[in-house]
């Protein structure tokens, strides 16, 4: 088998690793310390010494679909609630084709920001789109990039008291019976998966009491993973207040959901005592700094939930909220906004964002075997220079690329494969789908009236 090492790097996130690690097939074997050589012969080396290398990135909550509603002009400057009613007519219009396109796109960007692993949370399901989560995994696998694909649902439209429109929700029995379908057909299990399924329904505001109770059965009936928005903002609270007749978190809790197999997305509005209980019940968080600042959401409280216990990840959320999806720029801003809650700047370090946009979403999708370069460990790697004006002047090489705003990996690794190499994707053509993805989203915005 090839074994190769990569070698001498300018700076890793890692211990003990300061002359590299090796890599045979899809797994590190190795870390190689100061003074130190493989302790097995290598066939192969990759001269690292201008890259940082990291564990590829981890992201924990994003939506595919919604590089096609970038900067919607009627969407800019609301909140929550009055951005849904304004982007939900576009998404009604989505095909197939379109989605195909918007996964690749989120996809590569991801790949080119270092991104290893990522999860999406497709909800919409107009009809055409009943195959959704089957296109994504065709795009997912041709990208070469793990992914948890969760299987979204709305049931509740605005006829219904919810926020839909009724022509993007689906009955109970229809998301219950196809969200058994992909896990039967496309989640793969054990160390090296590179597709998996999680269970999605939307929020507490989209889906009914049913959907939420029968979904979590299923899951624990197929052992997949819960996922959902909750704790994003006053209005949600506020909606389940007056429509559930509790708090969002005593609702997930009546719904069999505070368990340490459900990851939240926000979980920004809990109070204290709630971040207590979801630290018992080991429910983890995907922090998404860049979306909850575009739509004024508030601040996550992320250190109080790591003492509580609640593992915590990062996601860029849907690119309609932070109209990008890139990862290192995600790991950038979360440190900068929690040095911003706690008001000080040596509460938050550069490696504690690092933490959570590695381990710590490795731990909100239930991984074990990636998130940090060890012996054992899948071989997802980020490989950064630190070329470029903004970086110029640096001393500590790994705090530079977080606080000098890192942007784009030079190489990236996925199992052991290269999919990322000098800056560029191996698997699309960037230009190419520049266009394809501009030509989809023109399309999509003509289909809902607001093109000529």
């Amino acid at each position: 088998m090839p074994r190769l090492w990569i070698k001498d790097p300018l700076a890793i996130f890692a211990t003990q690793a300061e002359r590299g690690l090796v890599i045979e097939n899809h797994r590190i074997v190795e870390r190689v310390s100061t003074g130190a050589e493989p302790t097995q012969p290598t066939n192969e080396t990759f001269d690292a010494s201008a890259h940082v290398v990291l564990p590829g990135l981890i992201n924990t909550h994003h939506h595919f679909f919604q590089t096609l509603t970038r900067a919607v002009r009627p969407a800019i400057g609301r909140e929550l609630f009055d951005w849904l009613k304004v982007l939900y007519p576009l998404w009604a219009k989505l095909t197939p084709e379109m989605l195909a396109v918007a996964s690749e796109l989120a996809l590569t960007e991801l790949l080119l920001s270092g991104c290893t692993t990522t999860a999406d949370h497709h909800y919409v399901f107009p009809p055409g789109l009943e195959n959704a989560i089957d296109i994504q995994v065709e795009v997912a696998r041709r990208l070469g990039i793990r992914t948890v694909l969760t299987r979204g649902s709305m049931d509740l439209s605005v006829e219904d008291g919810g926020l839909p429109p009724a022509n993007v929700v689906q009955s109970c029995d229809t998301i219950l019976n196809d969200s058994e379908r992909v896990i039967g057909t496309h989640h793969e299990v054990g160390p090296g998966a590179m597709i998996q399924i999680a269970l999605a329904p939307c929020s507490p505001f989209s889906v009914s009491t049913r959907v939420m109770r029968e979904t979590a059965d299923l899951a624990n009936t197929h052992n997949v993973r819960l996922h959902t928005h909750l704790g994003e903002t006053a209005d949600e609270n506020n909606y389940c207040t007056r429509e559930l007749g509790m708090r969002p978190l005593d609702y997930l809790e009546s719904c069999g959901w505070l368990t340490e197999h459900t990851w939240l997305a926000h979980g920004i509005h809990f109070n204290s005592a709630e971040i207590e209980r979801l630290g018992r019940a080991g429910t983890a968080i995907a922090h998404c700094p860049h979306s909850n600042m575009a739509l004024a959401s508030g601040l996550c409280r992320v250190s109080d939930l790591e003492q509580a216990g609640s593992p915590v990840g990062l996601g860029v959320d849907g690119s309609a909220s932070n109209d990008a999806s890139n990862a290192i720029e995600e790991v950038r801003q979360a440190m900068l906004l929690q040095r911003t809650r706690t008001g000080s700047a040596s509460g938050t370090r550069p490696e504690d964002a690092l933490r959570w946009g590695t381990l710590g979403g490795a731990r909100c999708l239930g991984r074990d075997d990636i998130g940090e370069i060890a012996p054992g460990r899948e071989a997802d790697l980020a490989l950064f220079h630190l070329d470029e004006l903004r970086h110029s002047g640096y001393h500590d090489p790994l705090a530079a690329l977080i606080q000098s705003g890192a942007h784009r990996a030079d190489h990236v690794m996925v199992a052991g494969h290269w999919v990322v190499t000098d800056g560029q994707p191996i698997h699309t053509d960037e230009s190419d789908l520049f266009r394809r993805h501009q030509a989809a989203a023109y399309a999509l915005r003509q289909r809902a009236g607001l093109e000529g």
